[in-house]
Parts: C-alpha cells; structure tokens; sequence
C-alpha cells in the first residue's frame, strides 16, 4: 500500500453468480488513490470500471479481497456501517442527473441532509451554500424542468457536496450534455477539487473530459491496465 493512499484496492475481485454460470467482473484490482487527487476512470463496456466505482463507493462489496479508505477495512463492514461511510465521507454525481422532478433546486440539495436528520435552519442555509459554490443561488426556487441540463447537473453537484465529503464519485458527469456545457461542468469539478480538496473519482469514456483529471486508470477485462498521469487542464476564466 501507498504510503500516501488514503484510498487503496488489493487484489479486489468481484464475481456474479456461481458455478458454471460465474461472471469474474473483477480479477484482482490494485489501485492506490491519493487524497487530493482527480482520478479519470476508463475503460471499454464491460472491462469491470463500474464495478469497481461501485465498490469504491461502498454501494457493492468485493468478493475477495482488501479495500481500505482512511484507514479503514470496508470489506470488514456491515450493510449499516458502509451507509454511514457513504453518509459521512462520499458524494455520487450520475449521468441522469435524479433530482426530484416537483422539488425545487434547493429542496433537492437538501435531501441528504434530510436523511441525516439536520434540522431545517442547517439544512437550509447548508444547501444554499452548495448552490452558490455550483453557481445557482440565484436559482435556488427552480424546479429541474426550469434548468437545463448543465444547471441540472450542478445541482447534482450541489447535492453532492452539501455534506462537505472526502470523495466526489462521478459516474458519466457529462454523458447527458453538450460540449460547451461538458466542459463548465468539468471546470467546476477541478475547482472543486482543487479549492475544497475534494478528491474526485470519475467514470468516463470521453478523452477530452479525462484531459481535467490528473491521473488516469485504464480498465481491461476486470484488471487495471494502466495507471497514466494525466494533463491536469486548468480552468480557462
């Protein structure tokens, strides 16, 4: 292990179903992730990268194998303790976006707050400082069919970071937008990286939006391929 990783995967394989019928979706996964670091995670359909953010994100456990995430064991952890890992250190931003479709941008920023138990006056002013960092304040009484696509997204960003987390996984941030808008949300996701220290876990099969990562992990059937450093694109304004 890394001496510096605060997230590291030893020999993580993951298999569906069992006897002849078995799938090995993951082989015996190294991977060492540096705190502070922006990951581009790549790889062809079926080369076991989402099974593996899956597992990073503590919403699938491995079949084997070790995964420590500051220090603790999580394949050691119960289906309880891994949710309260999720709720304490981790943010998922998805492709679709899942804001609730009747709930303003606030109120949709709020939600894991609600989860949390937070009372109304912290989850209020919580959530408007998420959406002031993504841009949208201004915004904050728009329902998602008010927005569009980009300003959905960083919402989802917003809820994604509202409860300050260690680690931002994006699964296909930009899979649903232009290019123009792709790269707003990119910036945005360096500048959180960057300025809040967030580190960030990122699926994705475009080249141009992994140019924002300052390394990149290739996936080949159910194995890390390649560990890349990558270009680290700077903001432009």
């Amino acid at each position: 292990m890394a001496d510096n990783a605060f997230i590291s995967l030893r020999g993580i394989t993951k298999v569906y179903g069992e006897g002849a019928t078995a799938f090995k979706a993951l082989k015996g996964v190294d991977l060492d992730v540096a705190q502070g670091d922006f990951v581009a995670v790549m790889g062809p359909s079926g080369s076991g990268k989402s099974t593996a953010m899956n597992i990073l994100g503590c919403l699938d456990v491995p079949t084997s194998g070790t995964f420590v995430f500051k220090g603790v064991h999580v394949e050691t952890l119960d289906r309880d303790q891994r949710a309260l890992l999720r709720r304490k250190y981790l943010g998922f931003v998805f492709q679709g976006f899942n804001l609730l479709a009747r709930t303003t941008a606030l109120e949709n920023v709020e939600l894991p707050l609600l989860y949390r138990g937070d009372a109304k006056e912290v989850r209020r002013e919580a959530a408007m400082n998420a959406l002031d960092k993504v841009g949208l304040k201004q915004w904050w009484d728009h329902t998602p069919a008010e927005l569009s696509g980009g300003q959905q997204q960083r919402v989802a960003i917003a809820r994604a970071i509202v409860t300050n987390p260690d680690v931002l996984l994006a699964d296909e941030p930009t899979g649903n937008l232009d290019s123009e808008r792709s790269v707003e949300i990119m910036e945005l996701l360096s500048g959180l990286n960057r300025d809040a220290g967030i580190t960030v876990l990122m699926v994705t099969h475009e080249p141009d939006m992994a140019e924002f990562a300052r390394t990149i992990v290739h996936f080949k059937d159910g194995l890390v391929d390649r560990v890349e450093q990558g270009v680290g694109r700077q903001v432009t304004h």
